[in-house]
């Protein structure tokens, strides 16, 4: 697979700069949490090592006497605690929270009360998780601490209030954290980003892949090789979109050669019309010339038979604009079927008794056959009409003086059928899928040679397919045709 070079791959940079901006809020985000989870660690490690400072005070000294600390005693034994620990600050509370006494190196004490609150689950909890409480030194900030109640006579006078973070640990485990957190997150980042990178550019290059091979394969179709579709089978909104193109592409080939079809039948058409108008205008220009250059000359019988040619060529034209004029709104789907309700043996008697006369003047016998009561059929009255007169003219036009036409209904359950079979010249096997086409030329064979406008079978096809029913045909040359078709039942 071919890429193209990364100055030129605009997604793949703005994937990456997002990517590389994730990456520093993270290495932020782990920063942040390693500096909360040492603090908490530290504070852990002080609760456990030194947590029953307090306690030891309380039990081994007299820190109270009547009420009042005994600085005497308690100021050296503190002192001696924070020689050993000078991380521990000690203070003497009396019940109410009040600081009666401490032993603080350093700067001052800022706040002359410390909340009881934290005291109370100190000692309710047992001391087995670490709580923070007011800092006297610094009000803003709780720190961890050790605390235990002073009793005098088994009564409570007080409290020993041991902060096992002072001040001066504060500051050096912030330097410490601070260059701790400096190298974690240096580490962290550039790890993360080495290993992240590595991983995040193979996979850019794979969806980025993806997304130039399916470029690829758009720019060929574009540039007119309509064979080309995007191969594999890709998940996600890739597949979705690789599906969507092929099936488009798909569509539009489709549409494509059903217009160069359509383009190659509407020159044919215009050829075939052309011709078909070039006779009955030739012979009706014809004998118009003739009337007018000899019109003195010739006799009354012989004017006759010219206005009779010129009538009946007129005739022809008029039939052939008006199935052209037909056949195109069909095809532009200007026809919408007018479905009601009446009874197809109905139309059948009618149209034999107009056809009767025309078929005694060929020599041809024109009869029905229903035998049983049909019921009512639902479609378009003059369309279904229009579609039993076209096939009665084609069964005219190609049967014989001496044969025969008939018409037969059949109740087929849901549909009535119907039938129209002749004893005509028939059609050749070869050639019964064709006859449906319009202007559809069946060379060397007596369908040629036979006048008419190629357009009625044709337009029967179409008005069937407005109604959703097929025309069908089955034919043996010189044993006749039959065609029939279904029409759907009320309901």
């Amino acid at each position: 697979m071919r890429f193209q070079p990364l100055r030129h791959n605009g997604l793949f940079w703005k994937i990456t700069g997002v990517f590389t901006l994730l990456l520093i809020l993270l290495g932020i985000a782990y920063a942040a949490i390693a500096f909360w989870m040492s603090r908490k660690n530290l504070n852990t490690i002080n609760e456990q090592i030194n947590g029953d400072i307090a306690a030891h005070l309380a039990r081994n000294t007299t820190p109270m006497k009547d009420g009042k600390p005994d600085t005497a005693v308690t100021h050296d034994i503190i002192h001696s605690i924070m020689v050993i620990n000078p991380s521990v600050e000690v203070y003497l509370l009396d019940t109410s929270g009040k600081i009666v006494d401490f032993v603080v190196p350093g700067a001052s004490v800022k706040t002359s009360h410390v909340d009881l609150t934290a005291i109370r689950q100190y000692m309710r909890d047992g001391a087995k998780k670490y709580v923070t409480g007011d800092n006297p030194r610094n009000p803003d900030q709780k720190t961890v601490f050790s605390a235990a109640p002073i009793h005098e006579n088994n009564r409570l006078s007080g409290y020993v209030y041991a902060v096992l973070s002072s001040e001066k640990q504060a500051r050096i485990a912030a330097a410490v954290n601070k260059d701790f957190l400096h190298n974690l997150g240096a580490t962290l980042f550039f790890a993360t980003l080495l290993v992240v990178f590595i991983v995040g550019t193979a996979t850019f290059f794979l969806i980025t892949g993806n997304v130039y091979k399916i470029a690829s394969v758009v720019k060929r179709f574009k540039d007119g090789d309509h064979t080309a579709r995007i191969e594999g089978n890709l998940k996600g909104d890739l597949g979705v979109l690789t599906s969507t193109f092929n099936e488009m592409a798909d569509t539009i080939v489709d549409n494509m050669e059903k217009l160069t079809s359509m383009d190659r039948l509407r020159q044919e058409l215009i050829a075939n019309i052309s011709h078909d108008l070039r006779s009955p205008l030739a012979i009706t220009r014809g004998y118009i010339e003739t009337l007018t250059m000899k019109g003195n000359t010739l006799t009354d019988q012989e004017i006759k038979r010219y206005l009779s040619i010129i009538t009946s060529s007129l005739q022809k034209l008029s039939h052939l604009v008006e199935q052209l004029f037909e056949y195109s709104k069909f095809e532009a789907n200007q026809i919408l079927p007018q479905k009601e309700a009446f009874f197809l043996s109905e139309l059948v008697s009618d149209l034999i008794a107009k056809y009767e006369i025309l078929a005694k003047q060929k020599g041809i016998t024109l009869n029905a056959d229903t035998r049983t009561t049909l019921p009512l059929v639902f479609a378009d009255l003059a369309l279904v009409e229009r579609a039993v007169q076209n096939l009665l003219d084609n069964a005219l036009k190609f049967t014989p003086a001496g044969g025969s036409i008939t018409i037969t209904l059949r109740n087929r359950g849901k549909n009535v059928e119907l039938a129209i079979a002749d004893t005509g010249i028939g059609i050749p096997g070869d050639d019964q899928p064709y006859i449906f086409d319009r202007y559809k030329q069946f060379p060397d064979h007596e369908l040629t040679n036979k006048e008419g406008t190629g357009l009625g079978l044709a337009i029967v096809k179409k008005i069937l397919d407005l109604h959703h029913s097929t025309i069908t045909v089955t034919s043996q040359p010189g044993q006749g045709t039959t065609f029939w078709f279904q029409l759907p039942i009320p309901g």
